[in-house]
This record gives structure tokens, C-alpha cells and sequence, in this order.
């Protein structure tokens, strides 16, 4: 309005004043360090280039009669307001104008854009030399904003050399000028140091060799030093973030020696952000603990774990179709069902779930992984439950419900006690179907699939005594499911003899069962104690970490970066799954760490 006013008129104002009551308008005009998202950054762009920060003030939300147009004032509230006269200050002689503070911008304003922030060194090895080079010439006289030679620079890097090796060798230094040699003792004796121009070198053995001098004796450097870094830094950048041993040769190529520079550049290249990037290997924890219902005593299948598998050609008539096999395993006898599925749908998955159930007999909690048909059953069941909860029925139901517990997305280790039965299953089926002829059908499948069953259902759980002819037979799911056993032995025990052979059936029935769980803690259970890998806790996955996200279909250089927003802690204390969030793509996601490479850790 005032260009405008001024373009109009003609007018030439000596003295412009603008006020508002918004501080954070104020703070968008005033602030210099922050960007802002377009729409805003256009009009400061504009009231920026039309006036200056001093122009603008702040005045009260009461005196500003702005705000009567924008609140919408009746006749008689607008007649004795300020909307005719404008605030009283303005009709003063003097208008006194108060430099009120301007709020500082706060980090959640939604205007202001958000950027990563990368922890790096305050500075770099050739601006550190380049400062130093600049102040040399000005204590010499030689004038402002001239640039630096060669030479200049080179001065100046032996210059914070010989404070850096003054500070750390001082004692070392001294004694080479009062003797020429130091002590056995000294930690500098195999260098063979000495003083060239008051930089302390590595004599060494290469005296004769036709390289430059600052290579054959390089400038011997400490391990803790902050300038020992930068260089660290400015090397291993030239080489483009390769390894430890390039890196080593790059230092001693420019003419440095670092005590114990090996551990310094691999504790240079465990910071790197790029060598993380490129090299640093998925985040693992501790094996957890087996849960509850792994190692309780339970009914077979009461407790299971499902997975699909597949899929298998059949052939009706002339047409070829696809079927699946869908696998339950208890979570404690470790028996198996199959059951076929037509396709990957939730109905078909709710069918083959109900037969499990006529075969089996009720399922108190399911295990599996997030598969969309396993999902939209979970959903289904708990929307047709929800539907009873009106009567004592549907109340029952309620409470005895199967419950869903599922792993985190490509958490596969997760499910291993499932994925193992998956493998032995496809062993059998394949030495099953190759001795058939010609192409499956669907009743040739089933009765392929029931025979892997049975046949991995006798499979011994231990097989610690599998030689030993006078053990008794090595304990299979089948004894369990089946109540048959083919000993011969009398069974041990404290037990009358008779109940064995008694007419009453269910006595002869709930000996077996006593037997197999007698044997199912003393030869499977304790077979388990054991940590296959993952032996030692490791650092948790924090609130705030950067991450990358491993994909397998995208080479790890295009893995996406993510924050951690969330975190799960197990009983033991220990963060096996995270939830994390992709920025940009508005994404949140929950991965087990074993997909997470961390980046950067949080300051918390």
C-alpha cells in the first residue's frame, strides 16, 4: 500500500513507519537465519525490499484499529472506536516509538522449514590453515583480503604443528635439544624423532629413499588432539571415505605421523556419517528371552504360529490353478497341521481356520507375521465379536476369543519357530512329490500335504539318545497328538501298573500325556537354554536417532533416511522393534532394528 500510495501521488516521504500486532510477523521480518516455506518467504521477500527492519513496531492488539474490521464491530461499537481517528499516539507532536524485543522464531512454527542438522567438525584442516595464513599476513603488514600463497599457507601449518607438538611432547622436545636422543622408556624411542626447525619428525629408516622430505619424515602428531582430527578428517575425505589403511596412507603421504593412529582413524571412521552410510552394518540385540507360551505346559495348538508356503500348480481338467499350504505349529509340542488354501485371500484363510479348529479343537492365541490375508482375518474376527457383545453369549465368546500377535514387518527371525517348520515341511513335500506321476490335483496335494504332516510330526524333538538302544524311544509331536506309542518298556514313573492295562481308558490316556510332558521338559525344553546368535546386549535404539531404512529391492546407497519416533522395550529391558518416520514421505513405519542402520545418535 505505501509503494503503491508513493507510485501514485508522487510523493516523496522522508520518514516511514509501519506497526503491527503480530510478533511473529515481526520475527518473520526481522530474522535472517531461518528459511520460510514459499508463500511466506515471497512476502518477506517483498516488505523486505520495500522497506527495512527499522520501519517496522510493534504496537497492542487494543489500540490497533486494524483488528475492528477484521472482528466486524456493530454501528454503535464502531462509533466512539479509533476506526475513524486511527491510535491516539500517531496525533502526538512526537511519536515516541519503543524498540520492542522481537520474539525469537520457535522451532514449531509450521512456516519455518525444518532441516536435518548433521553434527560435523566446527572446522575444516584447509580453512584452519587458510585463517591462520590470513592472520600471519595481517601481524605482517601485508594487508586485508588478500589471498593466501602456497607458501603462506605452508607456514602457517607448521606453525600449528610445532603449538600442537609443543603442547603434547613438550618434555620430548626438550630433551632432544639439551641430548639429541631420548630415553628407552620414552614412548617416542622407535620413531627415532628429531628436531627440524623446531617440528619434532620420525627419523626412521627411509633416509636413502628418493621421496620428499615431509615424507620420509613426517611431522609426529598426538592421537587426542583436535587439529590430529581435522587432518584425519581432511584426509579421509580426499580419499573419498575408504577404509582404515588407505586412510593411514594418506595421513603419512602428507607428511604426518600419528601416535596410535591406527585406533584414532577407526574411531574417526565409527563417527563418519558416510562411512556409516556406506559400510556400517544393520543394528541386532540380544536374543530375547522364549515367550510364555513356548515354555508353559498347554494343550496341543492351544498356543500356534501360521505361516503360508507355496504355492503349488494343480491341474482340474485342462486348467492350471495355484494352492497354498498353510501351516499351523504349537507353540509348545512343536506338532504341525497343513491345511490347503485356494488363494491368498482372508476368506480363504478364515475357511482353512475354522477346519483347523474342527480338527484341533480351540485356539486360545495365533502367531504370525503381518500378511494382508492374516490381517483382514484379525479384523474380521474382531468385528464379528464386537457384533455379540450385546448378550451373555457374545460376552463369552468375547472372552474366550483367538487372539492375533504379530511380528513386526520384515521381522522374519521373529517367526524362526515357524520358518524352521516351513523348511522341513518343503523338505518332505519335495521327496514326496518327485515320487509322484504326472501333475497334482487337488486330492493328490492334500494327501501329500497330511503325509509331510505325519511324517514331520515323528520327527524326535531331541536326539540326544537317538543311538543308545536302551533309551526309550525318542519323544515325537505324534505322542502327544496321537496318544499311541509303540515302547515296549514299562514307562517310568511313580505309578500303579495296573492303570496301564486298565479297561478304564482315560487313566491309560492321561498316563501318556503325563509321560510325554515328563519328557518334554527334560529333553526338549532344556535343549533350548541356549543362544543360537545374538549372545550380548547392545545399545538400545533411542527417540531421535537417524536411521536408514534397509530395503532389499533398492541398493543401499538409495535406502531411505528415517527418525526414530518410538521404541519397544522387551521384559529384559532391550529395544528389539522401533517406530520411525520417513519426513518427507509423511510415512511411519515400525521395523525390527535388524533393519536400521544407525546413522546418528540422539543427545539424549
Amino acid at each position: 500500500m505505501s509503494a503503491f500510495l508513493k507510485e501514485q501521488l508522487d510523493y516523496e516521504i522522508d520518514e516511514e513507519h509501519f506497526w503491527t500486532d503480530s510478533k511473529v510477523v515481526l520475527g518473520y521480518i526481522n530474522n535472517e537465519a531461518r528459511r520460510f516455506h514459499v508463500f511466506v518467504a515471497n512476502r518477506v521477500q517483498r516488505i523486505r525490499q520495500n522497506s527495512s527492519t527499522e520501519q517496522w513496531h510493534y504496537v497492542e492488539t487494543g489500540r490497533n484499529p486494524a483488528d475492528h474490521a477484521s472482528r466486524g464491530l456493530t454501528a454503535c461499537q464502531l462509533t466512539p472506536s479509533n476506526w475513524f481517528t486511527g491510535p491516539k499516539f500517531l496525533w502526538e507532536r512526537e511519536i515516541s516509538i519503543k524498540d520492542d524485543p522481537v520474539s525469537e522464531l520457535k522451532l514449531g512454527d509450521p512456516e519455518v522449514r525444518s532441516g536435518n542438522v548433521l553434527t560435523t567438525a566446527s572446522s575444516k584442516w584447509a580453512a584452519v590453515l587458510r585463517a591462520v595464513a590470513q592472520l600471519q599476513m595481517l601481524a605482517m603488514g601485508q594487508g586485508r583480503g588478500k589471498s593466501s600463497t602456497v607458501q603462506e599457507r605452508k607456514k602457517a601449518e607448521l606453525f600449528v604443528i610445532r603449538l600442537v607438538q609443543q603442547r603434547a611432547f613438550g618434555k620430548e622436545m626438550e630433551q632432544l635439544e639439551r641430548t639429541s636422543k631420548l630415553s628407552k622408556t620414552c614412548s617416542l624411542f622407535k620413531l627415532n624423532p628429531f628436531l627440524q626447525d623446531g617440528v619434532l619428525r620420525v627419523g626412521g629408516r627411509l633416509m636413502e629413499a628418493s621421496l620428499p622430505d615431509e615424507v620420509k619424515h613426517p611431522a609426529v602428531l598426538p592421537k587426542d588432539s583436535h587439529v590430529t582430527r581435522l587432518i584425519i578428517g581432511y584426509c579421509h575425505e580426499r580419499i573419498q571415505h575408504q577404509g582404515r589403511g588407505m586412510t593411514l596412507n594418506e595421513i603419512r603421504r602428507n607428511g604426518y605421523w600419528i601416535v596410535g593412529g591406527s585406533k584414532a582413524v577407526a574411531s574417526h571412521l565409527r563417527q563418519c556419517f558416510w562411512c556409516r552410510k556406506f559400510r556400517r552394518p544393520v543394528e541386532e540385540q540380544k536374543m530375547a528371552d522364549l515367550p510364555e507360551d513356548r515354555v508353559e505346559i498347554s494343550p496341543p495348538f492351544t498356543y500356534c504360529g501360521i505361516d503360508c508356503f507355496g504355492p503349488f500348480r494343480i491341474k482340474q481338467g485342462r486348467k492350471e490353478h495355484k494352492r497354498y499350504g498353510l501351516l499351523f505349529t504349537c507353540m509348545c509340542s512343536r506338532a504341525v497341521h497343513i491345511e490347503v488354501l485356494e488363494d491368498m485371500t482372508t476368506d480363504a484363510f478364515i475357511n482353512a481356520l475354522r477346519c483347523f479348529i474342527a480338527i484341533r479343537g480351540p485356539v486360545r492365541q495365533i502367531r504370525c507375521d503381518q500378511g494382508s490375508n492374516f490381517i483382514g482375518a484379525k479384523n474380521e474376527l474382531n468385528n464379528a465379536m464386537r457384533e455379540l457383545d450385546s448378550d451373555r453369549l457374545g460376552a463369552y465368546l468375547v472372552e474366550r476369543q483367538c487372539d492375533f500377535l504379530m511380528n513386526a514387518p520384515h521381522a522374519s527371525h521373529t517367526g524362526g519357530v515357524w520358518e524352521r517348520q516351513i523348511r522341513t515341511v518343503r523338505n518332505v513335500l519335495t521327496s514326496l512329490v518327485e515320487q509322484s506321476q504326472g501333475r497334482l490335483d487337488d486330492a493328490s496335494l492334500r494327501t501329500f500335504l497330511y503325509e509331510s504332516m505325519y511324517i514331520v510330526n515323528s520327527r524326535p524333538l531331541s536326539v540326544e539318545n537317538i543311538n543308545d538302544p536302551t533309551h526309550l524311544e525318542p519323544l515325537t509331536p505324534n505322542h502327544l497328538i496321537t496318544m499311541k506309542s509303540s515302547v515296549a518298556l514299562p514307562p517310568p514313573g511313580l505309578f500303579v501298573k495296573e492303570d496301564l492295562y486298565a479297561r478304564k481308558r482315560w487313566r491309560r490316556v492321561q498316563f501318556l500325556t503325563e509321560q510325554f510332558w515328563s519328557r518334554w521338559r527334560k529333553e526338549y525344553l532344556l535343549s533350548l537354554t541356549l543362544r543360537q546368535k545374538w549372545h550380548v546386549p547392545r545399545r538400545n535404539i533411542e527417540i531421535g536417532d537417524i536411521v536408514m531404512v534397509k530395503d532389499d529391492n533398492v541398493v543401499r546407497s538409495h535406502w531411505p533416511l528415517a527418525r526414530v519416533t518410538g521404541t519397544v522395550t522387551d521384559k529384559d529391558g532391550l529395544v528389539r522393534k522401533a517406530k520411525v518416520d520417513l519426513g518427507k514421505e509423511g510415512r511411519a513405519l515400525e521395523r525390527p532394528i535388524q533393519q536400521l542402520v544407525l546413522l546418528l545418535e540422539s543427545d539424549n
